[in-house]
């Protein structure tokens, strides 16, 4: 019998999103640890979906967190520019469907209005300042992000300066980043 804790111990990702100055940026380090081993530095937990007007950012297993991106973008063809009304959807089967409810990892999902953290246990918040983290150093990057987020910083910059604050105190996050912006 396999049980999770035969399974390394893996870690490393952090996801920031911005939305300042009417731009939304997901940034993503590039770290994947096991244990205390990095054994992927430039690895990409970012992506564009529904034709370049999303973006997602993922933490987790990366094989359940590209299960869950392709079923969002199901969810944004039957919902077309309704972001929230696919990450409600998609939450609503996560939490339900017996197959989906063992998929282990997080969403960070943006368009240009609004971003939500998505998880399995039916969560779809959005945050109250325009800005939003998960993963290992998600605490770390989301610290920095609010306090440069009343600077005259774009929102990319914030991003970009978040991350490398996190980088610097996380150990399962570097400054390998992928950055995607609308």
């Amino acid at each position: 019998m396999t049980t999770s804790s035969n399974f390394p111990d893996w870690h490393g990702t952090t996801i920031l999103a911005v939305r300042k100055g009417g731009k939304t940026v997901i940034a993503g380090d590039g770290q994947v640890s096991m244990g205390q081993t990095v054994v992927k530095g430039n690895a990409r937990k970012v992506r564009t979906l529904a034709g370049g007007k999303v973006v997602a950012g993922f933490a987790g297993a990366t094989a359940d967190a590209f299960t869950l991106i392709e079923r969002l973008e199901a969810k944004l063809e039957q919902y077309p520019d309704q972001l929230a009304r696919a990450c409600v959807d998609l939450a609503k089967d996560w939490r339900t469907d017996r197959y989906l409810r063992r998929l282990e990892a997080m969403l960070l999902v943006a368009d240009k209005e609004s971003i939500f953290t998505v998880t399995g246990v039916g969560d779809v918040l959005e945050p109250e300042t325009g800005v939003a983290a998960i993963g290992s150093g998600g605490n770390y990057a989301l610290a920095a992000a609010l306090a440069l987020a009343d600077t005259d910083l774009s929102a990319e910059d914030v991003a970009r300066k978040a991350m490398a604050i996190a980088a610097k105190i996380c150990v399962y996050t570097n400054g390998e980043l992928t950055v995607e912006s609308l």
